[in-house]
């Protein structure tokens, strides 16, 4: 049956889905921080990366379709999110594509298909400029490459504010410093504000598979930047998601893992 949690009210109070029992997971000590990750299922690997804030567990609706189908799911909470912690430093998403890298090489998966929602998105882009031999493809969804592309904060919506108050609850749960939630987003609101930034030049250099993946009603990411990312990389693919939010895999999975499946069955034929 689907989902539908347009507004956000379920996930405010519950979360994503739950996870299914974890085949492996583990924590590893990089450059500062411990970064746990878990697998599920077998198969072609396929790694999942979760936005700002947030935390692996709001993958809960894509695990699950993506096992069924025969891929072996990958999490990674990124340094300083769930999990995972960080040290003093400011947050740079090139070093945690490095984190990634790292999970990779514990694993020992030569390769795989990513998946980026939002800052997880800027992630699995950079692994597809700086390493690409390790990744097959990128379905990339709900992010910008430069400051032009996001959109102008002037309110936080309903919806945010719902997404917020999930997140704030979940990293006291998950995180080992609990009561610091309101410093862990300002620091990663400070790398938004001044990362990432690419040029055209950058992107045109991208040799692997990419779905650029865009939500009608995306409260950050400006369309026409969308479309320009899918100009710039050869040939790319443009996605464009109706009657959702930068939220569309907890409002609508389907509507999400659709055409997620339709770009992992293409690069990890």
């Amino acid at each position: 049956m689907e989902t539908y949690d347009d507004d956000l009210y379920k996930f405010e109070a519950e979360g994503a889905a739950p996870l299914p029992d974890k085949m492996d997971q583990g924590w590893l000590e990089r450059d500062g921080a411990r970064i746990w990750y878990a697998t599920y299922g077998s198969g072609p690997a396929v790694i999942l990366l979760h936005g700002g804030l947030g935390h692996s567990g709001n993958w809960g609706y894509q695990v699950p379709s993506l096992v069924r189908s025969g891929y072996r799911a990958v999490l990674v909470d990124s340094r300083g999110h769930g999990r995972s912690t960080r040290d003093e430093r400011p947050f740079k998403y090139e070093r945690m594509a490095c984190d990634v890298l790292a999970v990779m090489d514990a694993l020992r998966l030569e390769k795989a298909g990513l998946v980026g929602w939002s800052d997880g998105a800027v992630i699995a882009m950079i692994l597809a400029m700086q390493a690409p031999s390790r990744v097959a493809g990128v379905f990339y969804f709900g992010c910008n490459m430069d400051p032009s592309g996001a959109k102008e904060m002037k309110e936080i919506t309903p919806i945010l504010d719902r997404c917020l108050r999930r997140h704030a609850k979940d990293y006291a749960q998950l995180s080992a410093t609990p009561d610091q939630f309101e410093a862990f987003s300002d620091a990663v609101s400070l790398m938004m504000q001044t990362e990432p930034n690419y040029s055209a030049s950058d992107l045109a250099r991208i040799g692997v598979p990419v779905a650029i993946v865009h939500s009608e009603h995306d409260e950050f990411i400006k369309r026409e930047h969308a479309e320009y990312l899918a100009r710039s990389i050869p040939n790319a693919e443009f996605v464009n998601l109706y009657g959702v939010s930068h939220f569309a895999p907890l409002q609508r999975p389907e509507l999400f893992n659709d055409p997620m499946l339709a770009f992992l069955r293409k690069v990890l034929a």
